[in-house]
């Protein structure tokens, strides 16, 4: 069993920032990636960003590249997502998320999922 503890998100006007945090505390694993997917109300939930843990490789959906951060620190098991440039179109409640293997933007190969935090983007 893998916790996620994910923290961050908030009510923020469109230009500004926020960052979120996701921690898997005291364990240590091998091959693993970590994403955050988001979910408006009525709609699917769609991936936003996610690395591969050991090589650091990340990838991003279209609509957020340039603006959001996908980043970890590998002493607190935490991965982070600095969004920039936020626009209502972004508010939803995101998600971090834990498979083994690498990553992937279909939310459904992803075993362990954060509670979710809302992320409000007032234009």
């Amino acid at each position: 069993q893998v916790q996620l503890v994910e923290s961050g998100g908030g009510l923020v006007q469109a230009g500004g920032s926020l960052r979120l945090s996701c921690a898997a505390p005291g364990r240590t694993f091998s091959s693993f990636a970590m994403g955050w997917f988001r979910q408006a109300p009525g709609k699917e939930r769609e991936f936003v960003a996610a690395i591969n843990w050991s090589s650091g490789n990340t990838f991003y959906a279209d609509s957020v590249k340039g603006r959001f951060t996908i980043s970890r620190d590998n002493a607190k098991n935490t991965v982070y997502l600095q969004m920039n440039s936020l626009k209502p179109e972004d508010t939803a409640v995101y998600y971090c998320a834990f498979r083994w293997g690498y990553s992937d933007p279909d939310h459904r190969q992803y075993n362990y999922w954060g509670q979710g935090t809302q992320v409000t983007v007032s234009s």
